[in-house]
């Protein structure tokens, strides 16, 4: 059991204390509400450019990177569809030094052109690395506009082209930061050896004087249920051909989440699961194949991807991958196979308790999905799961016009004697 501590300023702010005493380190997670999502589709990626611009300096300090190193620490960030992620952990006697740093940022950012100049510069690189020169990284922008067509998802967090970042100017970032960067759109949680009272403290002094922000209500627009089959092909230079298979699947705070996420792992979790070993190992269909769910607040997918072996077309691959989850719709799976995944399951959450930056992180996400507790309750929530759900959840997502599959076809060069 995590017990926690949870309390509100008057800003808004949300506020999570965890103790910990069997650590002499703290990590501090602050949790901005606003993602890709909410971008508009004619400057997307600017989620992601905050991200960078968040270590640019802010209204008092120059050099957000510095101070944590001298004070023994490490801070990152991670930004997705939903949210944008900061933290840091460091020796729990210099808390106060991390609470003021992201008080600053939280305050202002430094509106520097020279910054800006910086990070999109950073930001453009990055995507044509990642994208436009990686084999299949341009993958997703495939796949998620094929699977979306209103809702926001259909671009990654990456955004769709490197010109929305390019032409970035200054009052976009400051309007951005404005709107989502404020107390009352975030959630702060403490993990560590520290004092609830003490750390309460801390926090007012340093946060309680930030202002509340007009932050928009969120309104976005819902995808419809899919009710047709989506295909692409897309040629490229690549070392092999590769499938995608992607299908609508429940939201994260929806209770059908664990059964869709437990199906996955039936599918794909290891050397025992059902892909590797059937259509790996035993029937060498494929050389290598991969299924996850992205786990979105709003209605995410699951996501099928796989490169077929020597002499193996795409659309025996297809073909093969369809029997298996066809198996899955019509056949209950035996009750020691799902034991099995449960049990895994179970360890590998208890496994990520251990930390104190993985706590702070989940009561963070649990607390915007609505519940923080629900970091308690997650391996109850599996293991009431039946193989009658598992088969219902199947027959639920794997339906021809759920799917949207991309072929990605390597080209040939042809060389003339």
């Amino acid at each position: 059991m995590i017990e926690y501590s949870k309390f509100e300023l008057e800003n808004g702010l949300r506020v999570l204390i965890h103790e910990d005493n069997s650590t002499p380190m703290v990590a501090v997670n602050v949790l901005y509400d606003v993602g890709s999502r909410d971008e508009s589709p004619e400057k997307t990626g600017f989620a992601h450019l905050f991200e960078h611009l968040m270590f640019g300096g802010s209204a008092n300090v120059p050099d957000f990177d510095e101070p944590i190193q001298k004070a023994g620490g490490e801070n990152n960030a991670f930004t997705n569809n939903d949210i944008t992620n900061f933290y840091d952990v460091m020796p729990a006697e210099n808390l106060e030094i991390a609470l003021w740093l992201e008080s600053d940022r939280m305050l202002s950012l430094n509106f520097d052109e020279k910054v800006l100049d910086v990070q999109r510069k950073v930001v453009v690189e990055e995507f044509k690395e990642s994208c436009l020169n990686q084999p299949y990284g341009d993958a997703w922008h495939h796949i998620s506009d094929m699977a979306y067509q209103k809702h926001p998802y259909r671009w990654p967090t990456i955004g769709i082209v490197p010109k929305h970042v390019e032409d970035a100017k200054m009052e976009d970032v400051k309007d951005f930061f404005f709107k989502y960067y404020g107390p009352n759109n975030a959630i702060i949680v403490i993990s560590g050896n520290v004092k609830v009272d003490d750390t309460k403290k801390i926090i007012e002094k340093w946060f309680g004087d930030i202002p509340r922000r007009n932050t928009p209500k969120r309104n976005l627009p819902q995808e419809m249920p899919q009710n047709e089959f989506r295909a692409k092909i897309q040629k490229a230079d690549v070392p092999v051909d590769s499938l995608y298979m992607v299908f609508h699947s429940p939201a994260r705070a929806d209770e059908d989440f664990y059964i869709s996420d437990l199906l996955s792992d039936v599918l794909c979790n290891g050397p025992s699961a059902r892909f590797y070993h059937r259509l790996v190992k035993e029937k060498q269909i494929f050389s290598q194949i991969d299924c996850y769910i992205t786990g979105s607040i709003d209605p995410g997918l699951l996501v099928i991807e796989g490169k077929p072996a020597d002499g193996i077309t795409l659309e025996e691959a297809v073909d093969a991958i369809w029997k298996e989850l066809d198996e899955l719709k019509n056949d209950l799976i035996p009750e020691n196979e799902l034991i099995k995944w449960k049990n895994k399951v179970e360890s590998t959450l208890v496994f990520s308790e251990a930390s104190i930056l993985n706590k702070a992180i989940n009561l963070a996400f649990f607390e915007l999905l609505g519940d923080a507790n629900l970091i308690n309750e997650e391996v109850g929530l599996y293991e009431k799961i039946t193989r009658d759900d598992i088969r219902k959840m199947a027959q639920q997502i794997f339906k021809k016009e759920n799917c949207s599959q991309l072929f990605y076809k390597a080209t040939k060069s042809v060389v003339d004697n």
